[in-house]
């Protein structure tokens, strides 16, 4: 793995540092209407309890702009108002107390109307993101690369960044996706090389959860590798949640992140006779939990296996863990063997040592 990531510009995004080698900050969007005020603050704290950093909603009318105005008051995430063609929404979304605006200034009018957001943004210390996507590039491009090229991915990005620049405006981040790795990866390289400011990364309809998680993580890796990337979203047709999880662990995977919790659990077969996973995921999502509210805490190795062919060795090399039998789970710590309890007893009696063990 790169250690030397790519200098690029700083920006904030409300209290996120963005770019100028600051920790790579996660995102996730809102899926439910804006004007769902409770159902948005539901789905924010969600997303902050997971890892979180920036949360984005969408704008599409003035309803949903006035709706800002309590979600801003509220969130416990900076938000990016995500705009598209009237430039009135972005007006109506800085004054609501948006912390970023995500707005393409070549999709909403003229440039006095341009020059009115940028003026409003500056006012307020606010960062606009560019953000390109290969199902939506302008039609002169498509006709002049033939397709939504990686070329034209980032000669339409920095068209937009220009009309920026011309208004002395450089509190700007930009993302060049597209739904394929290939295509992605090289505008991202492209984009780079021609600009220092913070680089968003994402591929957009990358799919399913299963698909879009494998695509993402692989583009997502080798673009991290090369040192590029500032804020990245795993966008998915999944809950938010699964979003933000995937985005934390690759960037963990990556050793860009602070780790998580290290649970080891085996896949199971035909010998197990406990349910590895709900207390797999149950240890999983405590230990993600305690973490969050004792960040100094020791990360303990804990393993939770099915049976007794793997389940002492994995034992041996962990801090504590369970090993299934026939309804129970053998506990044991630092390999050696403590007690045998029936399965819902064991997961509670290994809560209890982790949290004991790690403060």
């Amino acid at each position: 793995m790169r250690t030397t990531r790519q200098h690029t510009r700083q920006i904030f995004v409300g209290p996120i540092p963005v770019g100028g080698g600051a920790p790579i900050a996660v995102q996730t969007m809102a899926n439910v209407p804006t004007t769902n005020v409770p159902a948005v603050l539901n789905q924010i704290a969600r997303a902050k309890d997971l890892g979180c950093d920036i949360f984005r909603v969408a704008v599409p009318d003035m309803q949903a702009a006035e709706a800002l105005k309590e979600l801003c008051a509220k969130s416990s995430l900076p938000l990016v108002a995500d705009i598209h063609f009237d430039y009135r929404l972005a007006l109506a979304a800085i004054e609501a107390g948006i912390d970023a605006l995500r707005i393409n200034p070549g999709n909403i009018g003229s440039i006095d109307r341009v020059k009115a957001v940028v003026t409003a943004a500056k006012a307020r210390k606010l960062p606009i993101r560019i953000g390109v996507n290969g199902g939506s590039l302008d039609k002169a491009l498509l006709a002049k690369y033939g397709s939504a090229t990686p070329e034209a991915l980032v000669e339409s990005a920095l068209q937009h960044v220009k009309i920026l620049e011309d208004l002395d405006f450089q509190d700007i981040k930009i993302s060049v996706k597209a739904s394929d790795i290939e295509r992605t990866l090289a505008a991202y390289r492209l984009l780079a090389e021609k600009t220092a400011y913070p680089l968003h990364l994402g591929l957009t309809e990358a799919g399913t959860f299963l698909r879009g998680t494998v695509t993402s993580c692989v583009a997502l890796s080798r673009l991290l590798e090369e040192g590029l990337g500032d804020t990245l979203r795993i966008s998915l047709t999944a809950p938010i949640e699964e979003e933000v999880r995937v985005g934390v662990e690759l960037l963990r995977a990556c050793n860009l992140r602070a780790p998580g919790a290290w649970v080891t659990s085996c896949p199971t077969c035909g010998r197990t006779r406990v349910d590895v996973r709900a207390a797999a995921e149950k240890v999983a999502d405590t230990l993600e939990a305690f973490y969050r509210d004792h960040p100094h805490a020791k990360r303990l190795h804990v393993a939770v296996m099915g049976c007794v062919v793997n389940g002492p060795g994995e034992a041996r090399e962990a801090d504590l863990a369970l090993c299934g039998g026939d309804g129970t789970f053998a506990l044991f710590q630092k390999g050696e063997h403590l007690c045998t309890l029936p399965e819902n007893e064991a997961l509670a009696d290994l809560l209890q040592r982790i949290e004991a063990a790690s403060l």
